[in-house]
């Protein structure tokens, strides 16, 4: 089986095919990861603020995210948004704002607990030296917040990496539906190598997400 699988694999163009839609994936993870970041930064600060109607946007944003699913998004944005707003995107698109709509929030909630579990001394020392609130913010809530926060992050995007497989039920071809139209044309001549070729797919998974998996492990290691 695994010979079956080896030569449907190398087979006319299908592993350029394969790494073709890796990139598909990584791409729109990369430019959805990068969104999320900055987005995130901005929210996280938005959250701290004492207004009750922010608070409130907030957390039903926060809720919004972490009750529905993402491929119910996916296909709210992509599907109904097109139907309804008579709105032209392509799925990329669709997937790009699902994304960093879901990233955003779980980014900003990263943002603000890492802020507020900066000790209040440390702010009330600041100011005792004479620091603005702009220079405490950069010269000592700023470097803390970034060591909780960087581990967290850095897991967050590997998390986001591996959801993006649910942008195949929109058409988007990622390296998981290129997998199965190899798997579609060859279903008659080597009806055995699907098994072989998903596990081909779940090693692409893990030499890119384990990687960052571990850097984020040695990050919390050495900043705890």
């Amino acid at each position: 089986m695994p010979d079956q699988a080896l030569s449907v694999l190398l087979k006319g163009r299908n592993l350029e095919r394969l790494l073709g839609g890796l990139g598909v994936t990584l791409e729109l993870s990369a430019m959805s990861i990068v969104l999320s970041v900055l987005l995130g930064l901005v929210l996280g600060l938005i959250m701290t603020l004492r207004s009750s109607i922010i608070r409130a946007i907030c957390r039903l944003w926060l809720e919004t995210i972490r009750i529905v699913p993402q491929l119910v998004l996916l296909f709210l944005v992509y599907f109904g948004m097109a139907k309804t707003f008579d709105i032209q995107m392509s799925a990329e698109t669709a997937a790009v704002i699902v994304f960093t709509f879901w990233g955003t929030g779980e980014m900003g909630d990263l943002v603000r607990g890492a802020l507020t579990s900066i000790p209040r001394h440390q702010r009330e020392s600041a100011a005792a030296l004479g620091l603005t609130k702009v220079q405490s913010f950069r010269y000592v809530l700023l470097p803390q917040t970034l060591r909780r926060l960087i581990p967290q992050s850095i897991n967050l995007a590997t998390r986001m990496i591996k959801t993006t497989s649910l942008v195949m039920l929109i058409g988007v071809v990622e390296v998981l539906k290129v997998t199965q139209q190899i798997i579609d044309a060859n279903r008659y001549d080597a009806p055995q190598a699907a098994v072989w070729l998903y596990a081909v797919v779940f090693f692409l998974y893990f030499i890119v997400c384990w990687p960052i998996s571990l850097l984020a492990g040695w990050l919390e290691k050495k900043w705890s």
